[in-house]
């Protein structure tokens, strides 16, 4: 519907002038009657945030979405542009998306006044009825109401005390639309001031110029609770003109997380095709982020965003395709060796406490995706005591054993047929994964032999050395005779 019709035309279609909150109430509802899902892609709010929202929205009320840094805020605020209306008419030209049933700036009422029926309308899309703004400490009330433009008075000839020498800002130009505020702590005390009219009276003020103008908005706010405390915080009458708080949250079980990371990586098709990603190395990418949000090192206040679990699996990725440019193969399984390059993408994304700081990022990294080995080993195989009985066998007596006289290098640009062929030549540990793993995947019993490897290294029971290009395996029994005869 781009094509532009008169005022006439628009009253004789049959269209009924309504609020936006009227207009998202009733696309809301008719969603929820035809059994649509209202907001897609938002996984693992279906029974929390979600309905929240709905109740919100059928209040008429403006949000506040509150919540830890990687929690899909913004997300959850451009997802509301699918329940506005595809197009929406306007009074053509006006910079502030009047309605020509109920203008509100000068210069609409002057040309309906003028013209009438014959008044020109021209129609929005509604993703053209999205507002965004990042709340930062240099936003100014100019930016976000407006200011006198002495440009357009010296060019139409007009004193500063006309309404139409007004540049009007973000949200008079959000009018109609929905304007989300994202870090709203970050905002200054006193621009925060300038928002309680607009949001309780519809009315702005602008150098002076006391305009009664409803603008018509639908607000969403963002914030971060750690902004309460460390940055800044929302002001208590602001706070209270904002009808309602909704706290976001993190996935709650890995099969949420795995889904949300499937959803944001960027992977072409290509690398899908080429690249096995073992359901193993899904989950246990997802567990690092779950290990890290209950971490000793890591500020919990901060929060462990859900973008670590995203950066980390196009960094997994990466490893494995540029194996696959290395050694020419058609295609590759990623193994746990490749989590070695999710380290940049753990350290960038977690803020550290003291004690954090004091082992280093790259250290609390390592002992994240330890510390996750050490639970997904858990899951699948027997515990590993850390005294034994002597001349009591242990599930992991004869792979030990088998250390006490080989070791084992794995390298990161093998070949798939190399790579695997070299664990499958330690019988132990073969015979482990079939007892215990032997309705898994091809390729998930494969990561498993490497996950026994790490667990019993992380246990100490084996040793663990790494160079550029490879992991070795040996027995730390050796390992522990040479360091005291050195």
């Amino acid at each position: 519907m781009s094509k532009d019709i008169t005022f006439k035309e628009l009253k004789k279609s049959g269209y009924k002038d309504q609020t936006i909150n009227q207009e998202i109430q009733a696309n809301l509802i008719a969603r929820i009657k035809a059994k649509k899902p209202v907001f897609e892609g938002l996984y693992g709010y279906e029974d929390t945030v979600v309905p929240q929202l709905k109740k919100a929205i059928i209040a008429g009320h403006h949000i506040n979405l509150l919540g830890l840094r990687g929690q899909a805020k913004t997300k959850i605020a451009r997802s509301m542009v699918d329940l506005l209306d595809e197009y929406m008419p306007i009074v053509k030209g006006s910079e502030i998306n009047d309605s020509p049933f109920q203008p509100i700036s000068k210069y609409a009422r002057d040309l309906i006044a003028e013209m009438g029926d014959k008044t020109p309308i021209s129609w929005v899309h509604r993703s053209d009825r999205f507002f965004e703004k990042l709340a930062t400490p240099d936003v100014n009330v100019s930016d976000l109401i407006g200011d006198i433009d002495p440009i357009k008075a010296a060019t139409l000839k007009l004193p500063y005390s006309d309404e139409r020498v007004l540049h009007y800002g973000m949200i008079p130009r959000a009018n109609r639309s929905i304007f989300v505020l994202n870090e709203l702590p970050d905002l200054q005390a006193r621009i925060q001031v300038s928002l309680f009219n607009i949001l309780q009276e519809g009315d702005i003020q602008i150098r002076g110029f006391q305009l009664r103008m409803p603008l018509d908005i639908q607000f969403v706010f963002t914030a971060n609770p750690e902004d309460y405390t460390n940055r800044g915080s929302i002001v208590t009458p602001l706070k209270d003109r904002i009808g309602s708080q909704i706290f976001t949250h993190y996935p709650k079980s890995i099969a949420l997380a795995r889904e949300i990371t499937a959803q944001e990586a960027r992977i072409s098709k290509e690398d899908q095709a080429s690249i096995v990603v073992p359901d193993l190395a899904k989950d246990l990418l997802e567990q690092v982020a779950f290990t890290a949000r209950k971490s000793e090192y890591v500020d919990a206040k901060s929060g462990v965003s859900a973008r670590l679990t995203i950066s980390a699996m196009e960094n997994l990725m990466a490893a494995a395709k540029l194996r696959l440019i290395e050694t020419a193969a058609e295609k590759t399984t990623v193994r746990l060796v490749d989590f070695m390059s999710i380290i940049p993408s753990i350290t960038g994304k977690i803020e550290l406490v003291y004690e954090g700081e004091q082992e280093g990022a790259d250290e609390v990294a390592k002992t994240l995706i330890e510390n996750a080995v050490l639970i997904q080993f858990s899951q699948l195989f027997p515990r590993i005591s850390k005294l034994e009985k002597e001349g009591v066998k242990t599930p992991y007596s004869d792979l030990i054993e088998w250390f006490d006289h080989n070791f084992i290098e794995l390298n990161y640009t093998d070949s798939d047929n190399e790579f695997f062929t070299s664990l499958k030549s330690i019988k132990p540990l073969v015979a482990i994964v079939e007892e215990y793993a032997a309705k898994l995947s091809k390729e998930d019993q494969f990561f498993c032999m490497e996950l026994i490897l790490w667990g019993l290294t992380i246990h100490n029971k084996l040793d663990k050395s790494e160079n550029n290009s490879a992991f070795k395996f040996d027995s730390a029994g050796i390992n522990q005779y040479f360091n005291r005869n050195n």
